[in-house]
C-alpha cells in the first residue's frame, strides 16, 4: 500500500518538490564567498516555513569544499569560500510527504573548467540513466547499470585508466573510491521510504535518482538528484522545473 502512491499522494510530493525548488532559487540569489553553511540552511528553512504547513523532510546537508565528500555531513558549520563547490541535499515536507533534492553550485557563481567537466559528467549519467526507472526494473539492476556509466565517466575525467580497470580486484572496483553509494531509493512518507531493492518497479512508485562524484584529493564533491514517478509510459520527473543545467545555475547566480 505504501509503495504505490495514489493521485492525492503524488500531488503532495509534487507540492513538496515545488517548494523545494523555490528554496533552491532563493539560495542561488544568496550564496557567495564568505557566507556560512548554516546561513545557507537558514535560507532554505525560511522558504519552507514562510509558506506554512511545511518543514524540512530531513536534516539538510550543506557541504562546501571537501565537506561534500562526507556523504551525510550535517555539521553545516564551515565558511563557503571562493573556488569551492557547494553541495546541498535538502527537501521540503508537505502534508507528511517528502521531496529529496540535491544540487551542487559554484560558490563564486561560475564553475572552473575542471569543476564543469566533473559536473557535466554527473549530469550526463543522471540524464541517461534516470530512464531506467521503468516498470519491471529493480533498484539493484539500476545500480549496476549506473556503476558502469560512472566508471566510463571517471575514465574520461582521468581518475583512472581503462587498463587499470581491466586489472582491478572485482571485489574492490576502482569506481567505488569516487562513487560509493546507491543511486536511487523509494520516496514518500519518509525520505528513504519502505521498499526492497529487488522489488520490480510498478506504476505509482516514486523514486529519487542521485548519481555523484566525490574527489577528496581535489576537495570536490558533486551530486545531482531529482525525484521521479514510475508510469506505464516511463519515468515522470517531478522536479523537472528546478534548475540543473550548469549554464542556468551560473546565469541565476550572476543575476543575484
Amino acid at each position: 500500500l505504501r509503495t504505490i502512491k495514489s493521485e492525492e499522494e503524488i500531488e503532495m510530493i509534487k507540492q513538496a518538490a515545488d517548494l523545494t525548488g523555490q528554496a533552491f532559487r532563493r539560495v542561488l540569489g544568496f550564496v557567495r564567498p564568505g557566507v556560512m553553511e548554516y546561513q545557507v540552511e537558514a535560507e532554505i528553512l525560511h522558504e519552507f516555513m514562510f509558506h506554512g504547513h511545511s518543514e524540512a523532510a530531513y536534516h539538510s546537508i550543506i557541504a562546501s569544499g571537501e565537506n561534500a565528500c562526507t556523504l551525510h555531513y550535517i555539521e553545516n558549520s564551515r565558511e563557503c569560500r571562493e573556488g569551492d563547490l557547494l553541495l546541498m541535499d535538502f527537501g521540503a515536507e508537505w502534508n507528511h510527504y517528502a521531496a529529496d533534492l540535491t544540487r551542487t553550485i559554484p560558490v563564486s557563481g561560475k564553475f572552473t573548467q575542471r569543476q564543469r567537466d566533473c559536473y557535466d559528467a554527473v549530469l550526463r549519467v543522471l540524464r541517461q540513466s534516470s530512464n531506467l526507472l521503468v516498470v519491471g526494473n529493480t533498484i539493484d539492476k539500476v545500480n549496476k547499470e549506473v556503476n558502469k556509466l560512472m566508471e566510463e565517466e571517471m575514465i574520461g575525467l582521468g581518475l583512472f585508466t581503462r587498463e587499470a580497470v581491466a586489472a582491478q580486484d572485482p571485489e574492490k572496483p576502482l569506481f567505488m573510491k569516487y562513487f560509493m553509494h546507491g543511486v536511487t531509493h523509494f520516496l514518500g512518507l519518509d525520505v528513504h521510504d519502505v521498499g526492497s531493492k529487488f522489488e520490480p518497479f510498478r506504476p505509482g512508485m516514486v523514486f529519487t535518482f542521485e548519481p555523484g562524484l566525490y574527489i577528496r584529493e581535489e576537495k570536490m564533491g558533486i551530486r545531482l538528484e531529482n525525484n521521479y514517478l514510475v508510469t506505464e509510459n516511463g519515468p515522470l520527473d517531478l522536479t523537472a522545473g528546478i534548475p540543473i543545467e550548469a549554464e542556468e545555475v551560473e546565469e541565476m547566480m550572476i543575476r543575484r
